[in-house]
């Protein structure tokens, strides 16, 4: 980074962005370590939520997504970026090194980036318009840019099964306490809180979203009364990968945020639903009777249009970049230090 890569100030910049990323319950469960010449990726285990998800799905989704937010963010700095997965099979957690080649950005990579900044996880109602199949195709593009399907339940039949799942996989996740308890512990949460779902952004009372079971979450204060209740038009899109290995998964969080920042520039709302990925029993019903057995279901999205007499979602907080992203000492012990810049 000092010698052929970007400045101190805009990996901090950028790093900032990466932050902006979803993850499952707003729990940012990953560090950055900066080298000389390159920034490393790591998942922080401390922030696995075990009861919610097992396998630890979730978590590599979620660094992935911040891995995209990062290479889009240098992408409207200037920067190309160079991405090894997985680079030491000796250290599992070590899930990327990132190498930089200037480059010039383009109107995209601005649009791309500053949809960053408006992106939300909207768990409100969407309103009646239908999303266009163009849109639609739009998005599941750039989920393919990423190593990615994203197939959209069009089909009455597939719609109904993927809704049974994700109501049954809600049914299964409320019925243990561990899920909870660690659901009641993340959620709720005031202006202070510096990870976790605020209170502000979860609806305050439950409401039909279509066929769609949401997951529930506790304490919410977020209103979305509306006169009369139209018909949610929300499309279904489920993200699957090829294989179901620990690259895809962190392949697919880098789909499921440029699914997401392409909807955002578009003016979509969007919300990830994870739910019925986290039980196994479900995530195979929906890879067997959804996707027809031949990829592996990672993550399903909700985008729709949000209505437009109400106030914007407000943002999530996020932890500081000096408690994510560390710095190694040229030429000295070879171990992380705060960096300084």
């Amino acid at each position: 980074m000092r010698q052929q890569g970007p400045d101190d100030n805009t990996v901090r910049s950028v790093i900032g962005l990466a932050g902006r990323a979803p993850s499952i319950h707003n729990s940012q469960p990953w560090r950055w370590v900066a080298g000389d010449n390159s920034l490393h990726l790591f998942a922080d285990r401390s922030r696995h939520l075990r009861a919610t998800d097992p396998e630890g799905r979730d978590l590599l989704m979620s660094c992935g997504a911040a891995l995209h937010h990062l290479r889009v963010g240098f992408a409207a700095a200037g920067w190309d970026t160079t991405v090894h997965r997985l680079p030491d099979p000796a250290h599992p957690d070590h899930l990327a090194a990132v190498e930089f080649t200037s480059r010039n950005p383009t109107a995209e990579d601005i649009a791309l980036s500053s949809a960053i900044a408006h992106r939300r996880t909207d768990r409100r109602r969407f309103t009646s318009w239908p999303v266009p199949e163009g849109l639609i195709d739009l998005v599941a593009e750039r989920a393919a840019e990423q190593g990615a399907v994203a197939a959209a339940a069009t089909d009455p039949i597939d719609k109904f099964h993927l809704e049974a799942v994700i109501a049954d996989a809600a049914r299964q996740q409320d019925a243990d306490p561990e899920y909870r308890s660690e659901v009641a512990a993340w959620a709720g949460r005031g202006s202070a809180a510096e990870d976790g779902v605020p209170a502000a952004n979860i609806p305050r009372t439950t409401v039909p979203h279509g066929d769609t079971t949401m997951r529930a979450f506790p304490d919410g204060v977020l209103t979305q009364e509306r006169e009369g209740w139209e018909d949610d038009a929300g499309a279904l899109l489920v993200l699957a990968t090829a294989a179901d290995d620990r690259v895809s998964r962190l392949r697919a969080g880098e789909a499921m945020s440029a699914v997401l920042l392409a909807a955002t520039a578009i003016g979509l709302a969007t919300c990830p639903l994870s739910q019925p990925l986290e039980i196994g029993a479900t995530r195979e019903h929906l890879r067997t009777k959804v996707l027809g057995g031949g990829v592996f279901p990672q993550m399903v999205l909700r985008i729709g249009w949000a209505p437009t007499d109400q106030e914007q979602v407000p943002l999530t907080p996020r932890r500081a970049v000096d408690d994510v992203l560390a710095v190694t000492a040229a030429g000295g012990d070879g171990q992380a230090h705060p960096w300084t810049g």
